[in-house]
C-alpha cells in the first residue's frame, strides 16, 4: 500500500511540475518592441504629387523570445494636425521576424498624391509584434513608434503633376532613364521600318508601272 502511495505521489509531483513550468515559461515569456528613432521632422515643404525618402525606422526585439513584427501608421486621437493616409505610405520591409535584441531598419517612402489637403501633417510611424500579449488576463498590443511630422505647401495640378514626374525620376533612377532609352530605340526601328516599307512599295509600284508601258 505504501508502495502505491510513493508512486502516485511522485506521479503527482511530475503531473505538477510540468503544468507550472508551462505556466511559469508562459507568465515570463515576454514579447517586446522598441525603436530607436524618437522623432522624424521634415524640414523641407513638401510639394503634392511627388515622392519622398523618409529617414529609416529602426526596429528592435526588447523581448526574450523570436517575434513576427510588422511596420505602420497610427495618429493621436483628435489629434490638431492633418492625419497622413496610411495609402500615402510605403515600408520596406513591412513584416519582418527578429530574434531577442536583434534589429531590423525599415525604409520608408512618402507618395503624396496629385491632390493633397496643404497645411501641417502629424503621424506615428509604428513598429509592433503581430501576435498580441496578455496582460492582467487582458489581451493587448504592444507597440513603440516615431513622430513624423511634415508639411505640405499648396499645388496646382500641373505643378503636381511636374513634381510627380521629377520625384518619381529620381528615386527609381536609373530604370526611367533605362526606358525611356528602349523606347526610343524602339520607335526609331518602327520609323526605319516603316520608311523602309515604303520604300519597297514604291520600287513594285515603278516596276509594275514600267511593265505596263512596255
Amino acid at each position: 500500500m505504501l508502495k502505491y502511495r510513493i508512486l502516485f505521489l511522485a506521479s503527482f509531483l511530475f503531473v505538477a511540475t510540468y503544468f507550472f513550468t508551462l505556466y511559469a515559461s508562459n507568465v515570463y515569456a515576454r514579447i517586446g518592441v522598441g525603436v530607436t528613432t524618437g522623432k522624424i521632422q521634415v524640414d523641407e515643404i513638401l510639394r503634392p504629387g511627388t515622392i519622398y525618402e523618409l529617414p529609416p525606422l529602426t526596429v528592435v526585439n526588447t523581448g526574450d523570445e523570436k517575434a513576427e513584427y510588422r511596420v505602420g501608421t497610427a495618429y493621436r486621437e483628435k489629434q490638431k494636425e492633418l492625419a497622413p493616409p496610411k495609402e500615402w505610405f510605403t515600408f520596406s520591409p513591412a513584416k519582418f521576424t527578429l530574434k531577442p535584441e536583434e534589429t531590423q531598419t525599415v525604409d520608408i517612402k512618402l507618395h503624396l498624391p496629385l491632390r493633397v489637403e496643404p497645411g501641417d501633417y502629424f503621424a506615428f510611424l509604428e513598429g509592433s509584434p503581430t501576435k498580441r500579449v496578455n496582460k492582467g488576463g487582458a489581451v493587448v498590443g504592444v507597440a513603440a513608434a516615431a513622430k513624423l511630422y511634415f508639411t505640405v505647401e499648396p499645388a496646382n495640378i500641373l505643378s503636381a503633376v511636374y513634381y510627380k514626374t521629377l520625384s518619381f525620376w529620381k528615386v527609381y533612377d536609373p530604370w526611367p532613364k533605362v526606358l525611356l532609352t528602349v523606347g526610343i530605340v524602339l520607335y526609331v526601328i518602327y520609323l526605319f521600318r516603316k520608311r523602309f516599307n515604303i520604300q519597297i512599295s514604291s520600287k513594285k509600284s515603278i516596276h509594275k508601272d514600267t511593265e505596263s508601258h512596255e
